[in-house]
């Protein structure tokens, strides 16, 4: 595992969110694309669900500091992640959830490997991690989810990436891009995580999915970590 050695660009005096927080965001953090920022009310009828994989909490907390040092106010509420589902509404909550169990059990743990940045600029204000072992996982997995119950046309190409930066100054984006370009860190990804969005805007885990014949743990509590 590579580590960079660190000299933020700007230092935050906001704390960093705890790997156990509570989160008020939606996975997929808010530079997915267009849909992210809307809640039932706007659907008319169903819920808002959200699928993740979350991270070592180690590995969590190192990216949610380099976030932070870039002047990043989504640092404190929203955990290191990579989205599979953005915000999608279904109004079957059983079957939704029956469609994600079975697309976990059809996937073997694999490793994700993040190295190196990327940008959305120009058209969207966003440098990220780029994934590169298990990227062509997480399209597999993403393509078999939003499918069913979570069939939905997307405004934009799926593309794994772990938000590193998000409007914030271009300077502070030029930096991000910089300072971690050979950053790099493996782990392991052996389940999943199903949120739902409450009537407090909140979202809750409300089941963490081991892939393939393993265990599922039920959630209860939103702790992306």
């Amino acid at each position: 595992m590579t580590r960079v050695s660190r000299s933020p660009v700007r230092s935050s005096s906001r704390p960093v969110c705890p790997a156990d927080a509570v989160v008020q965001m939606p996975p997929g953090d808010s530079d997915a694309g267009p849909g992210l920022g809307e809640t039932e009310d706007d659907a008319g009828q169903g819920m808002s669900v959200g699928v993740i994989l979350r991270f070592p909490p180690q590995v969590a907390a190192e990216l949610q500091s380099w976030r932070a040092s870039f002047g990043d106010p989504m640092a404190e509420v929203i955990p290191a992640h990579i989205t599979l589902v953005t915000t999608t509404f279904t109004d079957d909550w059983e079957a939704t959830s029956e469609h994600v169990r079975a697309v976990a059990k059809q996937q073997e743990p694999f490793t994700v490997t993040i190295r190196g940045t990327g940008t959305f600029r120009p058209v969207s204000p966003v440098v990220f991690l780029r994934v590169d072992q298990g990227f062509t996982d997480c399209v597999w997995l993403h393509e078999q989810l939003q499918a069913g119950p979570l069939e939905r046309e997307l405004p934009f190409s799926f593309h794994p990436h772990v938000t590193i930066a998000h409007d914030v100054a271009p300077e502070s984006l030029d930096a991000a891009e910089t300072v971690l370009k050979d950053y790099e860190v493996s782990f392991p990804v052996a389940s999943m995580g199903l949120y739902q969005h409450d009537q407090d805007g909140i979202w809750q885990l409300r089941e963490e999915l081991d892939f393939g014949n393993q265990t599922d743990t039920a959630g209860g509590a939103a702790l992306p970590d």
